[in-house]
């Protein structure tokens, strides 16, 4: 049929109007749920997590000696900030874990602003709408990893609930600055004796993915690994001592790009002598032996990463960042108006919930994430609501959110619904440490959640991207476009 006559029968709308209406089937198919419950394999998670348990646990510690208890759930938030720019060399750390410690601390005085002034609801979610939309801006544009904006908008609702004279913002912007900085603290001093450790990393996972052409991988996941470990590697610099095994990463990185030029061409035999040093790189060490200097190894010239600010600016004008953003607050505003003019007692969760349902790269990321996020909190609030009712003190409770942060963050990059059964209960518990709650809270956060991932699914859809087109692999409804090829990812976060 001519474009013309094509485009006649099919004008813009109607085709928009499909590709949403295939959206939506995706969502409820019983494929898309199952694969909500796969768990992924995931590395290098249990150092990681355990620098954010290590966090939490001291600013627990001083808040608890200090009888600073009402503003640990603020310094713990702060302290957060150790949860993002894993892996990353020294020099992005200090600036992303910064960036995220001054945004939790200007929530948190976003929030407390918001109570002292006390606007009245719907103005209230507007504003947290535009936070989140900030928030997620912020983020994506800086290109922080971690845990997503939405600690931030979460900061800011628990200041929105606490605060309610001038003295209680000084107080808990105090405590998210505090908790921030033993945040940045417990990121940075393990990169003080293993300053190469990220470069390391990213080196050995560039071996695995050349490793997996031998099991039938593609070419593309390999070099795009080997770019990102130079990057990492340029970015982690040189003193002293490191110098050599800093030169050893980049020959490595060398010979792997040669292995794969190689098995283009039929020879796999430099892929088996490559691959071998990927196990001695994931060992916590300074350094290793890799090659032998007593011959000069000659190395490429590594590329010259973009500044860090430089990156940012550019992605806060990027058109997909602000479409983004603008989807998010539309999804948050939605929900949290939605919950409100029902009579529940946190709309602003509901807005979150949109808001965390939305930081897919892609609608069918998106599904999956809400899939997850409801059927997660579904189980945390129930566990969120027995701790609650069993009156565990202090210490005890410490104790809990402790062990709840660390198995996040064990679980973070295996499975989102596994995540928020811990993060659930943790959040409870953050925000009883500082104002009172009943077990009958769990039950709201049910709600909340499910209007919340609901429409932010449904705005989700309605927004979506004709050239997002990963949902449709695995759909089977009769009015979903059929075009099939391979889907573009929207950058969403």
């Amino acid at each position: 049929m001519p474009a013309a006559t094509s485009d006649l029968h099919n004008p813009p709308t109607a085709t928009r109007l499909r590709h949403s209406r295939g959206a939506l089937a995706h969502s409820v198919s019983a494929s898309t749920w199952r694969r909500a419950l796969e768990v992924r394999p995931a590395d290098a998670t249990v150092a990681a997590s355990l620098r954010v348990g290590a966090a939490a646990a001291l600013v627990f510690v001083g808040c608890g000696l200090l009888d600073l208890r009402q503003y640990v759930g603020f310094a713990v938030l702060g302290a957060l900030a150790s949860a993002f720019a894993r892996h990353e060399p020294m020099v992005r750390v200090a600036a992303k874990v910064t960036l995220v410690g001054v945004l939790v601390v200007a929530f948190v005085a976003g929030g407390g602003l918001l109570a002292l002034a006390r606007v009245p609801m719907w103005a209230e979610v507007a504003l947290m709408s535009v936070g989140a939309a900030v928030a997620a801006m912020s983020v994506s544009a800086f290109r922080i990893t971690g845990p997503g904006p939405v600690i931030l908008v979460f900061a800011a609702t628990a200041a929105a609930g606490y605060v309610t004279a001038p003295g209680d913002l000084v107080h808990v912007c105090s405590a998210a600055a505090i908790g921030a900085a033993v945040g940045l603290l417990a990121q940075t001093a393990p990169l003080l004796v293993l300053p190469l450790g990220p470069a390391r990393l990213a080196v050995a996972r560039a071996l695995s993915a050349v490793a997996a052409l031998d099991r039938g991988g593609s070419v593309e996941p390999a070099r795009v690994a080997i770019v990102h470990a130079r990057e990492k590697v340029a970015l982690s610099g040189v003193r002293g001592g490191d110098a050599r095994h800093h030169r050893d990463l980049i020959a490595l990185l060398d010979e792997a790009e040669a292995a794969v030029d190689d098995w283009t061409a039929g020879d796999r035999t430099r892929l088996l002598d490559v691959v071998g040093h990927e196990a001695e790189l994931r060992k916590i060490k300074r350094r290793s032996i890799i090659f032998d200097h007593s011959a000069e190894v000659g190395v490429s010239a590594l590329p010259r990463p973009e500044g860090f600010l430089a990156t940012g600016m550019s992605g806060l004008r990027s058109r997909a960042v602000l479409d983004n953003a603008a989807r998010i607050a539309l999804a948050s505003a939605c929900a949290g108006w939605f919950a409100a003019a029902a009579g529940l007692a946190s709309p602003l969760w509901a807005s979150m919930g949109a808001m965390a349902a939305m930081q897919g790269v892609s609608y069918a990321m998106t599904v999956q994430r809400g899939i997850q996020r409801l059927l997660g909190n579904v189980g945390g609030a129930v566990i969120g609501a027995l701790l609650i009712a069993a009156g565990l003190g202090y210490w005890a409770t410490a104790l809990v959110i402790v062990a709840f942060q660390v198995s996040a963050e064990v679980m973070a990059a295996r499975n989102y619904a596994l995540t928020s059964l811990v993060v659930t209960p943790m959040a409870l518990l953050m925000v009883g440490l500082g104002v009172h709650l009943s077990p009958e809270i769990g039950v709201s956060r049910i709600v909340d959640t499910l209007i919340g991932v609901t429409i932010g699914v449904v705005v989700a859809a309605v927004t979506i991207s004709r050239s997002d087109l990963q949902h449709l692999h695995t759909s089977t409804d009769a009015d979903q476009p059929t075009d099939r090829r391979s889907s573009s990812r929207v950058a969403a976060m």
